[in-house]
């Protein structure tokens, strides 16, 4: 029988977590202490909400109680304090590179301005980092449910920071609402910009809504991607382009997408040369972190270590870490497996 090795221990990159769903519990609960906010049940349970947001309602409970999460950050000192904490957190899963996605607006109105919202994310980044020696990067995202006017304006001020902490560009929310060619624009200035284009789709949609990010934004990364499944052409597509599926097996189950963890289709990704980084997505209110997804991989879809790492490896492939630190993440992953 193999050994089975520590995933934590595992070297690994984490290219889905966004910013305000990567915060500890426990914080959540100072924080609104501290500001007077009425938290509702579901987030002071000290369990995972119950959510299903396959349908408008479910998800309308989601998007409810991630902004009240958020109302509880309202200055320079908690933002440091969630990234700072979600990079413990990372580094105790074995994360040797994080990507954080944040839309800068929503914090604006408490922080000064857009512009001074952004400034103070990438100063508690580099924070951080240099106290964590965890490398960690930013992808500013849009908003589906906005104007696309506002995505052209992030997408700007993203290009302005690429060379402070921005690498990437995205875009959330509901993929059940609006076109992807709205935002095709955007996702043009930030490309120019020499930014990843790394759009949300294939999660709440088909696979329909994953061709729509690779032919009208030109998506170097999907985030979740995982109805790709649905179609073997586009599979294929993926798996000959290169194209990285941001997954995340746990998020998947709680929002009603999969019923259960063995239905998340890793396999047909993984046997399809499909290249996959799994996620924790937001462990705030979904509750597993960054070594679950592997665990959920290694117990619900009976993945052998050696395929752990390679899933590890294509995590790190995926990523937009400088080569150094990748082919460091990549030697220790060869190390974790032979040893």
């Amino acid at each position: 029988m193999e050994r089975l090795r520590d995933l934590r221990q595992l070297p690994k990159a984490h290219l889905h977590l966004h910013f305000t769903g990567s915060m500890r519990a426990t914080t959540l609960l100072e924080l609104a202490d501290k500001y007077g906010v009425h938290l509702p049940d579901a987030l002071t349970g000290g369990e995972p909400p119950r959510l299903r947001a396959t349908d408008e309602r479910g998800w309308f409970r989601f998007q409810r109680l991630y902004d009240i999460a958020r109302s509880c950050l309202r200055s320079p000192e908690d933002i440091q304090r969630l990234v700072r904490e979600a990079a413990e957190e990372d580094v105790r899963d074995g994360s040797g590179w994080l990507e954080i996605q944040v839309d800068p607006t929503s914090y604006a109105p408490r922080l000064g301005g857009l512009i001074p919202a952004l400034e103070i994310i990438l100063d508690a980044v580099g924070r951080a980092s240099r106290d964590t020696g965890l490398g960690i990067r930013v992808l500013v995202a849009a908003n589906r449910m906005k104007h696309p006017l506002d995505a052209r304006t992030l997408a700007r001020l993203a290009v302005r920071y690429a060379d402070q902490g921005v690498v990437g560009f995205g875009l959330s929310n509901d993929e059940r609402r609006g076109f992807a060619r709205d935002f095709d624009r955007a996702f043009a200035i930030a490309r120019d910009g020499g930014l990843l284009a790394a759009p949300h789709g294939g999660e709440l949609s088909g696979p329909a809504s994953v061709r729509d990010c690779l032919d009208d934004l030109h998506a170097g990364r999907i985030g979740h991607g995982v109805r790709a499944a649905e179609d073997p052409k586009l599979l294929r597509r993926l798996a000959q382009r290169g194209v990285t599926c941001e997954v995340c097996p746990a998020s998947n189950v709680a929002l009603g997408v999969y019923e259960k963890p063995e239905d998340v289709p890793l396999r047909t990704l993984f046997e399809a040369g499909v290249p996959m980084a799994l996620g924790a997505d937001d462990p705030l209110l979904f509750g597993a972190r960054l070594a679950a997804q592997y665990e959920i991989a290694r117990t619900a879809h009976g993945f052998s270590d050696a395929e752990l790492a390679e899933l590890a490896r294509q995590s790190v492939r995926g990523s937009q870490a400088p080569e150094e630190d990748r082919q460091r993440l990549l030697a220790d992953i060869d190390a974790w497996l032979a040893g």
